[in-house]
């Protein structure tokens, strides 16, 4: 039984910047999920399209160069799962065809309806890096419509240790700046979450009052069978004729109880209790489990312990 992400594991470090080279080739991410993740995507495009899709008129020409640019990968790297005839694309494994004009949709559309991806656009004025352009079906506990247009100062001035003026925030920004065309770049972190939504957005007021987007949240349930650990895997990659930044960000959920039948589920049960108990009182508020934190350690070292009993034995 395996886990597709553990960056819990101590590979990566919470709320650090954590960015690694990432190989081109393996730029987008597809599991046995695709055909799943593709009709949430549809369904939230038809029920509730103003939340999940935004985009500044002036970046049509952008989100053409990624849609160009991810219908060359997927063809060429996915031969089999994607073909191209004739201003179509098939997705083999849906049985769909998506046209790749641009009309009704815009590009950035198109393209999202492609991957599992969620789809992000950086563009770079006087102010700045801000979100110009998205297509963002599975937020991780945020709010599109908050974070529209604004900067990557504004975008993380909740986030612990990276508000403008920080040397995060510092760091990010030279990144972005100096983010080269032939080097995209990854980084991966983890949440916990009350249920096995993608769509799992959280407005500023609900972040605020320490809530989730769904009532209820942790508090009072079975930890091990009602919590699911969300990893984000996220990627930059400059576009080539722009210059604006294409930022995607992949999710997979696994059930925390996952962990007690996983071969290595006692080394990363330990490891998940260690980095929850290291975390500051403000990042385990911003993470949304404050309430839950000393319950979850404890669940976690549960299972470390049977499991490396288990394996003594």
């Amino acid at each position: 039984m395996s886990l597709a992400r553990t960056p819990y594991d101590g590979s990566a470090i919470p709320f650090t910047i954590g960015l690694r080279p990432l190989d081109p080739a393996e730029w987008i991410e597809i599991d046995d999920r695709l055909v799943d993740h593709l009709d949430q995507k549809e369904r939230l495009y038809a029920s509730a399209h103003e939340t999940v899709f935004a985009a500044e008129p002036s970046t049509r020409a952008a989100q053409r160069e990624v849609l160009d640019l991810l219908t060359e990968h997927l063809t060429t790297r996915h031969p089999e799962l994607y073909r191209k005839n004739d201003g179509v694309i098939e997705i083999v494994p849906a049985g769909r065809k998506v046209a790749l004009t641009d009309r009704p949709d815009t590009p950035l559309l198109i393209a999202s309806r492609l991957v599992q991806e969620d789809l992000v656009l950086m563009r770079r004025d006087e102010k700045g890096w801000r979100l110009a352009a998205a297509a963002l079906c599975f937020p991780s506990s945020w709010s599109l419509s908050e974070k529209f247009s604004r900067t990557l100062d504004e975008i993380h001035a909740p986030v612990p240790g990276f508000s403008a003026g920080t040397r995060s925030a510092t760091l990010i920004a030279r990144m972005f700046d100096n983010l080269r065309v032939a080097q995209p770049v990854e980084r991966l972190n983890w949440s916990l979450q009350e249920d096995d939504r993608l769509h799992h957005p959280r407005s500023k007021g609900q972040r605020d009052a320490g809530i989730s987007a769904e009532e209820g949240g942790l508090l009072g349930k079975d930890l091990l069978a009602g919590t699911f650990i969300r990893v984000e895997r996220q990627t930059l990659r400059r576009l080539p004729v722009s210059g604006d930044i294409l930022f995607t960000i992949r999710i997979h959920l696994d059930p925390l109880r996952r962990l007690a039948s996983h071969p290595d589920g006692a080394r990363l049960a330990a490891s998940l209790a260690d980095q929850l108990g290291a975390l500051s009182d403000a990042q385990i508020a911003y993470k949304g489990i404050a309430e839950n934190r000393l319950a979850l350690i404890d669940v976690l070292s549960a299972i470390a312990e049977r499991r490396a009993l288990n394996a003594s034995a």
